[in-house]
């Protein structure tokens, strides 16, 4: 694939992603000859903002609060329909900003399209947006029978604002598994992405964050502190907004064997009373350290999300989430899962996504609330619902 000059993100790797995915681990890549001629270009897709600064706020009414969205939009596959609910859901098409995770750029289970810039373009928003990973594969799943070939194959996090963006930044964050193992093979590791939203009201950073979904809850609580580390090192000091998919699923996930031991801890503990009291409360136990973390450094969350409100909903009729688990959850396993769920009619929903902040309080007249209603759960937009966020800065 020839570079494009036009595009910051663009690069010539796919001729090599053959010879890439012959390697079954990080650090045998990392010590061949071949990764040593690539580096340069691989750390520059990986180190890489792309920004477009050039909006301003005159297309957005004036509100006397902020209004933030954040959505795990699932790569963008569903783009059409993405792009009507966030241009005219009556709450989401006034966000001051969207915080989404989940966009491809030159994917083909996504039509090879640049999801955010298009997305930016559409909506006339200003974005920041970077790569978490160069895909080696079409990705995972159902995914991988996809017909057609990867273009630039990056996957990462993004900002939106009808407002100025400045200062955007990243930080890169560990990984809870070698993403050259397994099934999908990729290079890099999450990214999350801010950039300081210049609102009438007052300036304030905004951060994407999507943490690791097959890796421990000690692991995720680690890449949280990378965040807040890193934040608390800018200069000046502002309020800041944290949201995205923390994937607080209350699992040690990083391989099949603690996912399976998982399981039975559940068991133990009663399916109904896990199901009821923490797959909605993952802050009270299982993902407690995550929290307690935030709120040591300063940040609540209690009062800026919906107490116990899910947004990833489970069915065992649902064939694509149980392909995608199956890449890394032995198949006898779903026997057991199946099990567990049918006292609960075959469904369990979780509380993956969520808000944080710091020197900014919740609109006393508009709390925090799930949009629920964009999708069809026959047809959804994403496997995550979206939440929104009115609040004022301190």
């Amino acid at each position: 694939m020839k570079q494009n000059n036009n595009d910051p993100l663009s690069h010539n790797l796919a001729d090599h992603f053959s010879e890439l995915l012959k390697f079954r681990s990080t650090s045998a890549m990392e010590n061949s000859g071949l990764y040593k001629i690539l580096k340069p270009q691989i750390d520059r897709i990986l180190q890489t903002i792309e920004l477009n600064k050039n909006l301003s706020a005159a297309s957005i009414p004036c509100h006397d609060f902020i209004r933030a969205t954040a959505w795990n939009i699932e790569r963008g596959n569903q783009f059409e329909g993405l792009l009507n609910t966030l241009s005219s859901h009556p709450d989401i098409k006034e966000s001051d900003v969207l915080l989404l995770t989940e966009l491809d750029h030159g994917m083909i289970r996504s039509q090879n399209r640049h999801v955010p810039r298009e997305l930016a373009d559409a909506l006339h928003m200003n974005f920041a947006f970077a790569s978490s990973y160069i895909n080696l594969e079409k990705g995972s799943g159902m995914e991988i029978e996809t017909v057609g070939e990867n273009r630039e194959s990056l996957h990462g996090n993004a900002i939106f604002s009808p407002h100025p963006l400045k200062d955007p930044f990243l930080v890169r964050l560990v990984n809870g598994k070698d993403k050259m193992k397994g099934k999908e093979k990729r290079l890099g590791s999450q990214a999350a992405v801010g950039a300081t939203v210049m609102h009438p009201s007052g300036s304030f950073r905004a951060v994407s964050i999507h943490l690791d979904a097959h890796s421990t809850q000690k692991h995720r609580a680690r890449q949280m502190k990378m965040i807040l580390d890193h934040i608390e090192k800018m200069s000046p000091q502002l309020p800041v907004l944290l949201g995205g998919d923390w994937n607080t699923t209350t699992y040690n996930s990083s391989n099949a064997f603690s996912t399976i031991m998982g399981y039975w801890k559940r068991v133990f503990m009663g399916v109904r009373n896990v199901i009821q009291n923490h797959l909605p409360y993952p802050d009270r136990y299982f993902e407690k350290e995550l929290f307690e973390l935030l709120e040591r450094r300063g940040y609540s969350y209690k009062n800026l999300n919906v107490p116990g409100g899910c947004t990833l909903h489970y069915d065992v009729e649902n064939l694509a989430a149980n392909k995608g688990l199956a890449d890394w959850v032995p198949f006898w396993c779903f026997w057991f899962i199946n099990w567990a769920l049918a006292r609960n009619e075959g469904r369990c929903s979780l509380k993956l996504d969520w808000f944080a902040g710091k020197m900014l309080e919740p609109h006393d007249e508009r709390p925090c609330r799930i949009a629920y209603e964009v999708h069809d759960r026959k047809n959804p937009l994403s496997d995550h619902d979206p939440i929104i966020l009115d609040f004022r800065l301190k």
